[in-house]
């Protein structure tokens, strides 16, 4: 099957918050959110396109009690620091809803095969008292000009609590270095159907600009990815050196029988071209809660660019 026809349409079904990374080697990684939200499970391919078959190995299993007993979502693998990290969210069977960021530790090289070990739950700065004290997951991270930054979405306030995005540098592989930033709060109308939210952040370097998407609003149709945009050279931790786009920059599109586009991730494909690894629904009606019927599938969109700036269309071949 050519490449093109596999193109925003279901590529790996039932895995929601794709991620997907190419190493150094040469080698693919993938890991998403699975529809029992109770593991950790890693594919590898020397290939983009062969990752939907390739073999889903468990590495991790959520704890029987306690944190990280719950909702294992939207697990990141990355390298940094001179070792391999997973980032994931997870929760407590008695506090379903009390998400924390957590990290493994792979201790060898081949994440695959080597052990990894628990690093525990995100740590904050000492003089940090506020990141990590509520709602709190999704997060990512990226590299520039020499330093390393951890990006996530933190609920606030009362009653149904608002989902922003925060920024702040990394001292190591699982403790900030600063305080949080606040980077983008849902403002728009097009960011809160359901609920407010700000969340799934995932950063593209290009063009010496700096783009971090995000998903907004509620999982079902209305979810949908906007963007914000910094130049590579500025203060990445200054809020005013990011610009946050009015409308969103890819939402559901009945023509194309994508609904939910979102919480996304950014590689290359085999042939270098940039791509971004999406989830998405192909029906509108959703059974029950949408966070539990699992018909979120981890689908491929080519990224075109025009003035530098990266285009997400489903046109694009």
């Amino acid at each position: 099957m050519s490449k093109e026809k596999i193109y925003n349409k279901p590529w790996i079904p039932e895995r929601a918050d794709p991620f997907v990374l190419k190493a150094d080697d040469g080698k693919y990684y993938f890991l998403a959110s699975v529809p029992e939200y109770d593991r950790i499970a890693l594919r590898c391919s020397t290939s983009l396109y062969e990752l939907d078959k390739a073999e889903e190995k468990e590495i991790w299993h959520k704890h029987d009690k306690g944190p990280q007993s719950k909702h294992i979502w939207a697990p990141e693998i990355h390298f940094l620091f001179g070792k391999w990290y997973i980032y994931f969210a997870g929760s407590d069977v008695d506090d379903i809803w009390a998400l924390r960021p957590y990290v493994l530790e792979c201790t060898g090289d081949d994440p695959m095969n080597d052990p990894w070990i628990e690093r525990g739950k995100m740590t904050c700065r000492e003089d940090d008292e506020y990141s990590f004290r509520a709602f709190s997951l999704d997060a990512t991270v990226f590299e520039n000009n020499g330093s390393w930054y951890y990006v996530w979405a933190e609920k606030v306030g009362v009653g149904r609590q608002i989902s922003n995005l925060y920024i702040a540098r990394l001292k190591n592989g699982y403790t900030l270095d600063t305080v949080q930033v606040l980077l983008t709060s849902p403002d728009y109308d097009w960011e809160r159907f359901g609920f407010w939210v700000n969340e799934g952040p995932a950063v593209l370097q290009r063009n010496g600009k700096i783009f971090l998407t995000y998903s907004a609003s509620e999982t079902g149709i209305h979810y949908c990815v906007g963007m914000l945009t910094a130049d590579a050279d500025s203060d990445l931790l200054d809020p005013r050196s990011w610009s946050k786009e009015r409308y969103p920059v890819l939402e559901s599109s009945a023509e194309y029988g994508v609904y939910g586009p979102g919480h996304n991730s950014f590689t290359v494909d085999d042939d270098g071209r940039d791509v971004m690894i999406y989830h998405a629904r192909t029906e509108t009606e959703i059974v029950g809660d949408p966070l539990y019927y699992p018909n979120r599938h981890a689908m491929i969109m080519p990224i075109a660019y025009k003035e530098g700036r990266p285009i997400f269309s489903f046109e694009t071949r």
